[in-house]
């Protein structure tokens, strides 16, 4: 049987790379080599963007409303390829099923506030600012824009980026992640099946020298970043000495309290969904907990529901979690879960050793959760990105914000508690970007901007709701002021800055 080789995607062709470098895309819960990728050259990255900036000179003067159409098409076209997408998601990313649909209707959150351009790019405006004096301003699209994504998301990330980039008339490069490419492949030709122009949307796949290459490029004017904290510093500084305006979403080490008077059952399996779904593969995923006060009881119980979840492959639709991504990635988990023992943790549960039957050359890892864990240990201060649960214990509610507080990560956190005194306490001093009450993984609804910080983002403006539109366009700023046909004033020179 041949394998399926990726292509890439330039001025709304279908190209196949000239690269020598290929690389094996496989099927996580079974090492089956699926697809093959290009590395693409630099050449052919060149190519989509002289694509796109030659695109971009009519896409911009496209009108609001017809660029909104079009994404209301594409939103259609994803909503009847949901089957197909997440079926490709699961293939290479070895997520569930239902997860996998759970991840196109996020993507479908993010098209459908793309959909709104129409309101949401509109500039402000003031009448006779000064005698006779009107200011306004154009929220006008920058030209070329990047993308580069993570493999946790081949769909939601890029949906992020690439719609509303687009719909405010911009031209776009994607570089999706190299390790699960057929899904993001297909949104894209869905997305030209709806109407984006050719060269509008461009592909191409790669390592750091095409990343590089996207952020020297003297064409390309903005660049956004989804992935790990190494490499998404590295594309932030790389592109602002560069000139182009950057912002990256980073790493995190979210974590979840759990007060005494929460719900008990429903604090419990929310914490067990938020830490192991996705296999822990999501940068806002509840790696941590911190049990207060009489809720440190419930350790027991916690633990014996996270030796309850099934591990299986992802077409099994009763499976709780399927593989991670790579052989490397376990290698590199397992090695941080023994590093918790090694320091001293308490194993909980131990998922090092998981084996599913019928599937012996999976990456599979069982849900693994450590308690006793100290704020100096490898599994609290690096991110795990894999199944595993640290439980940490605190007095009180104070406690718990200062050990949150003094973590450098800022992507998520959350509170379940019945108190709304407590959960006002902790939205107002917690100093995280994105606030859960009750709610366990609080990624926002898309017409909201998705707001991690400090050490989890770089660029003051994030992706989704209103800020994301102040990422893809510039403001230019009009003052006029126009005279009547027989107007006789303006017969003197006037040398200060004052308008009256």
């Amino acid at each position: 049987m041949s394998i399926k080789e990726i292509p890439l995607i330039i001025g709304g062709e279908k190209v196949q790379s000239k690269t020598e470098q290929w690389l094996d895309v496989l099927n996580p819960a079974t090492q089956e080599v699926v697809a093959r990728v290009p590395m693409a050259t630099l050449d052919e990255v060149d190519a989509a963007v002289a694509s796109a900036q030659e695109a971009f000179k009519s896409w911009s003067k496209v009108s609001l409303t017809n660029r909104m159409r079009i994404m209301l098409n594409l939103q259609q076209l994803i909503r009847e390829n949901t089957e197909e997408l997440a079926r490709l998601v699961t293939l290479e990313h070895g997520k569930t099923l239902p997860d996998a649909e759970g991840e196109v209707g996020r993507a479908l959150e993010a098209i459908e506030n793309a959909c709104s351009v129409t309101r949401l790019q509109l500039g402000q405006m003031a009448n006779n600012a000064a005698t006779g004096v009107d200011v306004y301003t154009m929220n006008k699209p920058l030209g070329v824009c990047v993308g580069i994504t993570a493999f946790n998301f081949p769909l939601m990330l890029p949906a992020f980026m690439f719609p509303i980039a687009i719909a405010c008339g911009n031209a776009f490069v994607l570089k999706p992640s190299e390790q699960d490419p057929s899904s993001t492949m297909l949104m894209v030709e869905l997305a030209l099946k709806a109407g984006i122009p050719a060269g509008v949307l461009n592909v191409v796949h790669g390592g750091p020298d095409v990343a590089n290459r996207l952020c020297e490029h003297q064409d390309v004017k903005a660049v956004s970043f989804i992935g790990s904290t190494h490499v998404g510093t590295h594309i932030y500084n790389h592109a602002g000495a560069h000139g182009k305006r950057a912002q990256c979403m980073m790493g995190a080490k979210n974590h979840m309290v759990i007060m005494p008077d929460a719900n008990k059952d429903r604090a419990i399996n929310d914490l067990l969904g938020s830490a192991f779904g996705a296999a822990g593969q999501r940068c806002m995923a509840n790696p941590v907990t911190i049990l207060v006060g009489e809720a440190r009881s419930w350790l027991p119980e916690i633990a014996e529901r996270a030796k309850s979840l099934k591990v299986g492959p992802g077409t099994q639709r009763d499976a709780d979690l399927g593989p991670v991504v790579s052989p490397q990635a376990k290698q590199r988990i397992i090695k941080l879960l023994d590093s918790g023992v090694e320091q001293g943790a308490t194993l909980l549960v131990d998922g090092r050793d998981c084996q599913v039957e019928g599937y012996p050359d999976g990456n599979f890892v069982g849900p693994t959760m450590f308690s006793k864990v100290t704020t100096d240990m490898d599994i609290y201060t690096q991110e795990i990105f894999g199944p595993a649960l640290c439980v940490l214990e605190a007095e009180t509610l104070e406690e718990a914000i200062e050990i949150i507080n003094n973590n450098p990560n800022g992507n998520g956190t959350s509170l379940f508690t019945s108190s709304g005194w407590a959960a006002r306490k902790f939205e107002n001093e917690i100093d995280v970007g994105q606030v859960g009450i009750n709610v366990p993984i609080p990624v926002p609804v898309a017409y909201f901007s998705f707001t991690g910080s400090r050490a989890s983002k770089l660029g003051d403006l994030g992706p989704n709701g209103s800020q994301v539109v102040s990422f893809w366009t510039q403001t230019k700023t009009v003052t006029t002021r126009w005279f009547e046909p027989d107007h006789q004033d303006g017969s003197e020179v006037h040398t200060t800055i004052s308008l009256k």
